[in-house]
């Protein structure tokens, strides 16, 4: 298996750093290869501008096409096309990331937004009022897995069904469905460890074991079950999901998960 973490945390002591550091030890050591983009040391540009697309991007700039003509022309920028080829490159992408303001730092977002460019990540497909497109669970990324390790400062019951801060099931929605369902990318249940801002050194060894345990069950962990664009789930073309096909008394993002 070929691995890529994508880690985002500017403290190289930090737990996401040791959890970036176990991973690539446990997965080489058990066989498997293994690539890491260290955002924050690699002093990754988060933001999308007209240099991204080459000499020929148009102005006012057009993001998705511009995008999608330096794809395909070869004239995206060095980084952003290193970046793709570890993305073609992988079996299976972990992002590694701590969660602030209810989201990933704005620089893996920032990884996002200039790596899954048009053409490359979206874009692809026929687009009629059959069919909008080859997404969620079709595209460019089909047959790749990926993994967020996430931590979090708050405890777990804050996150809870009825917790405060919002089922963390929702709020990692819009990465697990949005980002990497959307491109094809199968996405294994999260690795989410609560409680961070009362963590001491001696809770750290239960949490390598359990993240250990994870890494070495990526192969035959089954993926959310997030439902297909284009297999029969929903109506065409106002993409909404078929009446009774919604599991008893579930509502919001979860409509859009099978069983």
């Amino acid at each position: 298996m070929k691995t890529l973490i994508v880690y985002a945390h500017p403290e190289p002591r930090s737990l996401n750093s040791s959890l970036k550091d176990h991973a690539v030890s446990t997965l080489e050591t058990a066989g498997h290869e293994v690539r890491v983009s260290d955002l924050y040391a690699m002093n990754w540009k988060a933001v999308v501008d007209a240099a991204d697309f080459g000499p020929n991007a148009s102005n006012p700039l057009n993001v998705a096409h511009d995008s999608g003509r330096a794809f395909k022309a070869g004239t995206l920028a060095p980084d952003i096309l290193a970046e793709q080829e570890k993305v073609l490159w992988a079996d299976t992408i972990i992002m590694q990331f701590p969660m602030w303001w209810y989201t990933m730092p704005a620089i893996l977002k920032g990884w996002v937004e200039r790596v899954f460019t048009f053409n490359f990540a979206y874009g692809v497909g026929e687009h009629s009022d059959a069919r909008f497109g080859d997404r969620f669970g079709e595209g460019t990324l089909v047959g790749r897995k990926a993994l967020l390790s996430v931590t979090i400062g708050a405890p777990e019951p804050h996150y809870a069904p009825r917790g405060i801060q919002g089922p963390i099931d929702d709020l990692l929605f819009p990465i697990q469905h949005g980002i990497l369902w959307y491109p094809g990318i199968e996405v294994l249940p999260p690795f989410v460890v609560f409680g961070t801002a009362r963590m001491t050194s001696e809770d750290y060894p239960d949490i390598a074991k359990a993240w250990e345990q994870r890494l070495l069950t990526l192969e035959s962990t089954e993926p959310i079950p997030f439902r297909p664009q284009n297999f029969g789930d929903y109506e065409m073309p106002s993409l909404h999901l078929k009446e009774g096909l919604e599991p008893a008394g579930r509502t919001g993002f979860g409509l859009h998960v099978r069983g």
